[in-house]
């Protein structure tokens, strides 16, 4: 359901639509409803959002927010972030509540994975 003030949806950037749904399916499971060639719409993912075409990509270096996703084993999503195209930025760290690390996708973006173990 709906609450008025709460986010319920982000929009992405992606130089290549197609390659970031092959990424996120084979890496998270999620899956996708397409929009025209240049928009994707992404379900199964926990928060509703959609990747759009665009040259630009997005990192906390740059001042972007920054998209944290959930994993109960951290090893195994590194090692499918890898496989899937993915490139590591910042390798498992620990923090207040549990552990974490960055990656970036085929396009750029960067995201991050963190679970309580």
């Amino acid at each position: 359901m709906k609450e008025d003030g709460k986010i319920n949806y982000v929009e992405i950037p992606t130089r290549d639509i197609e390659r970031a749904k092959a990424f996120f399916s084979s890496v998270f499971g999620w899956s996708f409803v397409d929009y025209g060639p240049e928009y994707s719409a992404i379900e199964n993912a926990g928060l509703d959002g959609g990747f759009f075409q665009s040259d630009k990509a997005v990192s906390t270096e740059r001042g972007s927010v920054l998209v944290v996703i959930y994993s109960t084993n951290l090893e195994a999503t590194v090692d499918k972030v890898e496989l899937a195209g993915g490139t590591v930025v910042q390798e498992i760290f620990d923090f207040p509540g549990g552990r974490r690390f960055h990656f970036t996708d085929p396009s750029g973006n960067e995201y991050a994975v963190w679970s309580e173990q």
